[in-house]
């Protein structure tokens, strides 16, 4: 029952037995259990690291098992502080993306550089677009941030998601959060798994991406416009890094079908990461924007933030933030 707070069911049981036998030696303790002996310290091993037993006092060559409630503490805070490391990880790996498409940005058409393609203007976009995917033969991976999706943009994607996914063609699909409200957008996406697709959603999203058969990556040029341009990127060192972002966003996304998940102090994804750009000192459109949400719905998430926190500005929001776990202290 403890295996998602990293107890394996061995150690819970050995765990359990202590509690109830706080005098028993090992060979008692496996033979409560009824685990061999070396299973049995193979257990106590594991509870020791994990802090759950200690020698006993005045006995150095007995362990005790530690009361519950501290005992659960121990393992909820190990457990909150794998999830900062991860999502720590993630926020690098989206750094590094960005980083990388950044050095992009700034190219212009003339501009002669191996494995870049550059698009200028929807148009280009939509008939360069609407080529590759004809091409298209195993994979079709995409992050599609900026919110619920407009009823132009999912009638137009239609012909194309159903050939696609006609062809056998795998596809996967990243949206924001805030889609989750949005019905239109909620039909689209089960109208879209329905033929195969499958739908996940994370809290935010570095850029809109597009990747056919891990050869080909679309991205625009400016996150602010992406109908102004965009590049088409070839080269196998961008392509793997792009797909190794992608896979590592997939893994933290939750299925569009399931109750997004909350932290051990009952965060959802969107709103740990609203936290962590309040206490960074983003403004409630940058926010928004990155949550894909409108300002409004983006300044109550803020309110409802600093008032569970009880704090004043934001400044103390992140302060208290840190101070009760809900953030990784900053080395």
């Amino acid at each position: 029952m403890l295996t998602a707070l990293g107890l394996d069911a061995a150690a819970e049981t050995v765990y359990r037995a202590m509690l109830r036998h706080p005098a028993a030696g090992v060979a008692a303790l496996a033979d409560a259990v009824g685990l061999p002996e070396e299973e049995a310290r193979d257990a106590l091993d594991t509870l020791s690291e994990l802090a759950l037993v200690r020698p006993a006092a005045g006995d150095a060559g007995r362990l005790r098992a530690v009361s519950p409630d501290i005992g659960m503490e121990i393992l909820m805070g190990r457990q909150q502080a794998q999830l900062a490391a991860q999502q720590q990880r993630l926020e690098s790996s989206r750094a590094a993306a960005a980083q990388l498409i950044s050095e992009y940005a700034e190219l212009r058409p003339a501009t002669s550089h191996p494995g870049v393609e550059q698009l200028v203007g929807l148009d280009q976009i939509r008939d360069r677009l609407a080529v590759l995917t004809r091409e298209v033969r195993e994979e079709f991976l995409a992050f599609a941030p900026g919110g619920p999706q407009t009823a132009e943009n999912m009638a137009a994607s239609r012909p194309l998601n159903e050939d696609l996914l006609g062809r056998g063609v795998r596809m996967r699909t990243i949206y924001l959060d805030s889609v989750r409200t949005n019905r239109p957008t909620v039909e689209h996406a089960t109208w879209l798994a329905r033929l195969g697709g499958r739908v996940r959603t994370v809290p935010s999203l570095p850029t809109r991406m597009i990747i056919m058969d891990r050869l080909t990556a679309m991205i625009p040029v400016s996150s602010d416009d992406t109908a102004a341009g965009a590049v088409l990127l070839t080269g196998q060192g961008t392509l793997t890094a792009l797909c190794a972002l992608f896979e590592t966003t997939w893994e933290t996304a939750q299925p569009l079908g399931e109750t997004v998940p909350t932290d051990p102090n009952g965060l959802t994804g969107q709103q740990a990461t609203a936290l962590r750009l309040l206490a960074e000192g983003h403004t409630d459109e940058a926010i928004a924007k990155r949550l894909g949400v409108s300002h409004r719905t983006a300044r109550r998430i803020a309110s409802e933030l600093m008032e569970r926190l009880d704090a004043r500005s934001r400044f103390e929001a992140g302060v208290r933030a840190v101070q009760q776990g809900w953030l990784p202290t900053r080395s």
